[in-house]
């Protein structure tokens, strides 16, 4: 089914271009065949002087030809057939070129179509999609796997297409010269295949377990380098080197089996090509030798050479055989990600969330992965207006709140309602667009430090950025950069400090002007100073912004209007902090805790 898939949504669109293609083999294969046929004409005139006695092709071509030439004059003759058979080579040349040439755009368009695909999928895909997969598996399967499937499906897809047209075509006529000499090199084909198919067998599941092995290598060489500081300063440098290595070897281990399978069919079809040239050289020149057979010697010689072109095309297929099969693998790593049903669906008939009015309650809400609860019949409000925090220890099940309230995951039961409506009735896209989000894992590109800020925003003034930037405490370094907002970030802003990178990230959340902030640990690498500037401008905001915040560090909710203490995906306690302080519980010893930091 998946194979029909590929034609359906990739293939089909070029089915006309496929005929012309088609088409083109066809002219460039005759062109070949009449070449052929000029051997016996050729051979007859240096041999006897004449052209009497042609088989009925040569005979047919000869004929057309001497509408415009004289054959009288041997030599005259030998120029004319030299001439034809370099114009038929220039056409067959031509002919084969375009179908490549026609050929190379549908690769080429069909590739990029896929690629296009599968990363439109992957950012559609909830996060609780990608967050099963490792990264550098999900980039192998964009970028390994789509250029795996133009090297194998789709060069054997052009094998397939063009490779029996020459077969029959070829056959056709050989059998037209001698039908016992033809069923003589008939009977190698298929034992030929046959023996190809079983040589290369195992190369479906080989070129899996390279796909996988290679998505294996990808991730960890994307962990370390994102690690870096991490190995470098814990001195890991040969555990990491000698992880790589052993990855790498088992990568190259099941590629030189690939390697040596493909190469394998190869060298068998053309040794069986070779054993049927052989064969046909005793029993036609047997043939041949017989006055009474009307194989005559000139037509044997043409037989012979246009025997010898079986072979190439009877090679081509075995490779795009074992290409097909190769290819598979990659299809089905390329297919696993297409036709992934997303963990969060949105609604056909779903509606755009157009305004946050009163509230986002959570009513008897449960979620789990796979078979761990992580929150268990919560039920929570977050009123509009209302400056509200998340506390808890780590595990506890404060990150996975702002997850569901986000809809980057759906709960496992209950429901969630945006002023009093499913948040499942609404589009994803404008449900997201109320929120704005800072997580601790800040995320920049390798772009200006303009198009980090303003990335999914449009018509930004330049007010609303230095605005932004003041509420995040960082106007000051800004301009003092390099630039200014035209400084280039490198990648994941790396050439910024740690705090840097999160006032950046709270100062794009800002400027989106949503009226939800959820903020997830964001202050956790900012100073005291730092922090203590941000949170003042925040809670000024907070006539325009309903914000939910989550905090380890508990200095940066005391001013929340209500703090919620969370403990094994429940709530413990919840309340001010000046009330939650001076009782028994978890708040307090996380508090003490803190001090003690």
């Amino acid at each position: 089914m998946k194979y029909n898939n590929l034609f359906a949504r990739f293939v089909k669109p070029y089915l006309g271009r496929m005929v012309v293609v088609f088409l083109f083999n066809v002219l460039s294969v005759s062109a070949s065949i009449l070449v052929f046929m000029m051997i016996e004409p050729f051979t007859k005139i240096l041999f006897q002087g004449s052209l009497e006695n042609l088989s009925p092709i040569s005979s047919f071509v000869v004929d057309h030809l001497s509408r415009f030439f004289s054959f009288d004059n041997s030599s005259h003759s030998v120029l004319i057939l030299v001439v034809f058979v370099l114009l038929l080579y220039l056409c067959k040349t031509l002919f084969y070129y375009l179908s490549q040439w026609v050929m190379a755009h549908v690769r080429s368009h069909v590739i990029a179509t896929m690629r296009s695909n599968i990363y439109s999928k992957i950012l559609s895909l909830s996060v609780g999609n990608l967050s099963h997969q490792r990264r550098g598996d999900i980039v192998s399967r964009a970028v390994s796997d789509t250029q795996e499937v133009e090297f194998t499906i789709l060069t054997a897809i052009r094998q397939l297409l063009t490779e029996p047209i020459t077969l029959i075509i070829y056959l056709v006529i050989l059998f037209y010269i001698s039908v016992p000499l033809s069923l003589t090199t008939l009977l190698f084909l298929p034992v030929s295949f046959v023996l190809i198919g079983l040589a290369t067998s195992p190369l479906r599941a080989n070129a899996r377990t390279s796909k996988q092995r290679l998505g294996s290598l990808l991730s960890f060489v994307e962990e370390t380098i994102g690690g870096l500081r991490v190995v470098k300063g814990l001195n890991a440098f040969t555990e990491v080197d000698d992880r790589f290595h052993s990855l790498n070897r088992q990568f190259t281990k099941t590629q030189k089996k690939i390697y040596r399978q493909v190469d394998m069919a190869s060298p068998l079809s053309e040794f069986f090509g070779v054993v049927a040239v052989m064969v046909v050289l005793v029993v036609g020149g047997v043939m041949a030798l017989n006055p009474a057979n009307p194989l005559t010697p000139p037509l044997f010689i043409t037989y012979i050479a246009m025997v010898s072109q079986l072979v190439p095309p009877v090679k081509n297929l075995s490779t795009g055989l074992a290409n097909f099969k190769r290819g598979r693998s990659a299809l089905d790593r390329v297919d696993e990600i297409l036709n992934a049903d997303e963990m969060v669906k949105e609604s056909p008939v779903a509606i755009p969330a157009t305004d946050f009015k009163s509230s986002i309650s959570f009513q008897d809400v449960s979620f789990n992965y796979g078979d761990k609860d992580v929150i268990t019949h919560i039920n929570f409000t977050l009123p509009k207006g209302r400056f509200i925090a998340l506390v808890g220890e780590s595990g506890s099940g404060k990150s996975t709140m702002a997850d569901l309230l986000m809809r980057f995951y759906d709960p496992s039961s209950g429901k969630i309602l945006l002023d009093g409506r499913d948040v499942k009735d609404f589009t994803l896209a404008s449900y997201h667009s109320l929120f704005g989000f800072v997580s601790q894992d800040v995320v920049l590109f390798n772009d200006t430090l303009y198009n980090n800020l303003t990335l999914g925003i449009e018509n930004v003034s330049e007010e609303s950025i230095e605005e932004a930037l003041r509420i995040a405490d960082i106007y000051d370094f800004v301009h003092e950069l390099p630039g200014g907002l035209q400084y280039n970030l490198t990648d994941r802003g790396l050439n910024l400090s740690g705090g840097q990178r999160q006032r950046i990230s709270i100062a794009r959340a800002v400027l989106r002007k949503a009226p939800i902030l959820v903020l997830d640990e964001a202050t956790s690498a900012m100073d005291t100073q730092s922090e203590q500037s941000f949170m003042k401008a925040l809670n000024n905001l907070k006539q325009d912004h309903t914000m939910l915040v989550i905090a380890h560090r508990l200095s940066t909710i005391r001013q929340a209007d209500c703090i919620y203490v969370m403990e094994n995906g429940n709530f413990v306690q919840e309340g001010t902090h000046d009330f939650l302080k001076d009782l028994d519980g978890k708040y307090k010893m996380l508090l003490t805790i803190n001090e003690l930091r």
